[in-house]
């Protein structure tokens, strides 16, 4: 935010920060019993996408960054999942989801890209 470094301007950084911004606004929604459950599982997982690939854009080594995205992906897959699981509770609609969906894919295919 304040250090203006050259990964904030990338795609898949703003993807990334929108799909945990979407993800708070929807879980904002879902029952209070789940306020510590799946409500905090989603947005951990969303904000360990968005952080992991902050992290892995600032390391030296293209080991240590693959990892890092790849910490991110799976994270994302980890989302993905958990998103899942609320719509077949009834807490969120597909129509709902359709624009984090959309959000989300666009982030796995950049990532899966960086790590190749």
């Amino acid at each position: 935010m304040f250090l203006q470094l050259a990964h904030t301007r990338l795609d898949v950084y703003k993807f990334s920060s929108q799909v945990t911004l979407e993800c708070y606004q929807i879980t904002k929604r879902f029952p209070s019993e789940e306020k510590f459950g799946l409500v905090q599982q989603i947005r951990r997982a969303s904000i360990s996408v968005h952080l992991n690939l902050a992290e892995g854009c600032s390391r030296k080594s293209a080991v240590e960054r693959r990892r890092f995205y790849e910490i991110s992906r799976g994270s994302l897959i980890e989302l993905d999942a958990a998103i899942g699981i609320a719509c077949q509770l009834g807490y969120v609609t597909l129509d709902e989801l359709k624009p984090l969906g959309e959000t989300i894919v666009k982030t796995f295919k950049i990532l899966s890209g960086m790590i190749r």
